[in-house]
């Protein structure tokens, strides 16, 4: 029989990390199961501190569960009640797998952790140089001045092409520059969100941001393209071609500085950047001139129609072409989706392809969650063992992932087969990219060998003996078809972790 005492809790019983990602207002919450009939009250508060296995009273900490928002969840082992669940928001302990436990420099220890995920990459600031804080700090002012700048000259531009002739005063120039700024800033918001947001997706695939940077940029063109039809909602029209365009340039350029950095084998990323430059302006050139050409032409100039079609075949074309550059790329590095090709090629017939062959058969637009098997980093204990919180299922995958950096279990609830994964933090050893490749390995072999009719943990036991066995073979043939084991782009989330306190 199970129940449940809520301590100054307005919401009900914690049902997955999505929820309590979302939640704002909770401070703590106690689940209990057992076969008693009734929970004594009065239950002792846990003690502050990680590093402690036990609650004052009793019960005995045997894992927490510890959330992007610092927001922690401790499974308690209770001699009379079995199983308990207490979850505590904004925990006064340190929460070690958030990337701001590392000491941040003084002059933004005023942010909150949330705007300091938004601005700084991941790990700062040991993930990047030490003069990087005071860079963009001396930056920031001078990009201010700069947009400050452009703002009051396109008053200019515009009074010098007519506009204030037209309208006869130059209050309608200065009102057409802030109306034409205003776009300009509508589409910089979207550059500022990709940047936040997204900044450290770039790494791991820029072949199919660069791709997708592309499809939205078409879009907002369309955008473009519609105010000749609906010249009085040239506004709205053009801020959205500008948010669109500008989403598509933070996608893009980030994207493109990873791939001019696969490049630059030699460290000459400058000039690889700079001669870059050049093809793309001597593109451009002929490409503004070749559009001149066609704008000359009678039929496209007074039929929009034409026009219309001619700008959908070119932009068809340029996606075509797009796709085709990004195809030739050779990268060395393992990211999720050249991993799955790998671990896939050696489950199967223990053997990995070589950078080419991977590379031509990775497919740049697929997403993750349509790929198979399907792999769900990032998600909590409860959910692993489908919400029955039964001690010995907890106790039995800590222990069978004792020494692993990960916990991965088989989702039974789903007809197709799914794994869940989370991983783990601790002072002296966390998750690794390895560790995510370890279980993606692992999952490949349960799905190549999965028999809903056979017991689960004696196959994720099984699983873990053959990856035991095979892995370091992987390794192996990895380095000796010229992968660089080294560089493993597959990001541990952030979101979810999982600290064992007592050994089970």
């Amino acid at each position: 029989m199970s129940c449940s005492l809520l301590l100054s809790s307005p919401i009900h019983a914690f049902e997955s990390s999505r929820k309590i990602r979302r939640a704002r207002h909770r401070r703590s919450q106690i689940l209990c199961f057992s076969s008693q009939p009734n929970l004594r009250g009065g239950e002792d508060e846990e003690q502050d501190g990680a590093d402690h296995s036990k609650v004052q009273g009793g019960p005995e900490v045997i894992v927490v569960e510890r959330y992007g928002n610092g927001t922690a969840k401790r499974y308690m082992l209770d001699k009379e009640y079995g199983l308990r669940t207490f979850l505590e928001e904004n925990s006064s302990v340190t929460n070690r797998f958030q990337d701001s436990h590392i000491t941040a420099d003084a002059r933004i220890s005023w942010l909150p952790d949330s705007i300091k995920d938004f601005i700084l990459p991941a790990g700062f600031p040991g993930s990047v140089s030490d003069e990087y804080l005071e860079y963009m700090l001396l930056q920031f002012p001078t990009n201010v001045t700069a947009w400050i700048c452009h703002a009051l000259v396109t008053s200019s531009l515009l009074k010098a092409v007519g506009v204030a002739s037209f309208s006869g005063t130059t209050a309608a120039a200065s009102a057409a520059a802030i109306r034409w700024v205003s776009k300009d800033g509508i589409g910089a918001v979207g550059r500022l969100f990709i940047g936040g947001r997204f900044g450290n997706l770039f790494d791991d695939d820029p072949k199919q941001w660069r791709m997708y940077a592309d499809f939205i940029g078409s879009a907002g063109s369309i955008f473009d393209l519609t105010t000749q039809l609906y010249p009085t909602y040239f506004l709205p029209l053009a801020s959205l071609g500008n948010l669109a365009k500008a989403v598509a340039r933070g996608l893009k350029d980030p994207s493109f500085r990873v791939i001019q950095n696969h490049f630059a084998i030699s460290g000459n990323l400058g000039e690889v950047a700079a001669k870059e430059e050049v093809w793309e302006v001597a593109a451009q050139l002929l490409g503004l001139g070749l559009g001149i050409l066609f704008l000359d032409a009678p039929g496209l100039f007074r039929s929009y129609p034409v026009l219309a079609l001619t700008w959908t075949s070119m932009r068809l074309l340029h996606l075509w072409l797009r796709y085709q550059s990004l195809s030739v790329l050779l990268f060395n590095t393992i990211n999720m989706k050249r991993a799955r090709l790998l671990v896939k090629s050696h489950v199967l017939h223990s053997t990995v392809p070589g950078c080419v062959a991977c590379n031509k058969e990775e497919n740049i637009l697929s997403w993750q969650r349509f790929m198979k098997p399907l792999i769900t980093f990032g998600v909590s204990l409860e959910e692993m063992v489908g919400g029955k919180k039964s001690l010995s299922t907890v106790k039995s995958l800590l222990k069978l992932y004792a020494k692993e950096q990960y916990i991965l279990a088989v989702n039974q609830k789903q007809g197709e087969f799914e794994v869940f994964v989370s991983f783990k933090i601790s002072l002296q050893v966390g998750a690794t990219s390895v560790s995510v490749l370890r279980s993606v390995w692992q999952a490949y072999w349960l799905h190549e060998n999965w028999d809903s009719s056979d017991d689960v943990f004696h196959l994720l036991a099984q699983s873990i003996v053959q990856m035991e066995d095979r892995f370091e073979n992987f390794i192996q043939q990895l380095n000796k078809a010229g992968w660089d084991t080294n560089q493993i782009n597959m990001r541990v989330p952030k979101e979810i972790a999982i600290d064992e306190v007592a050994p089970i």
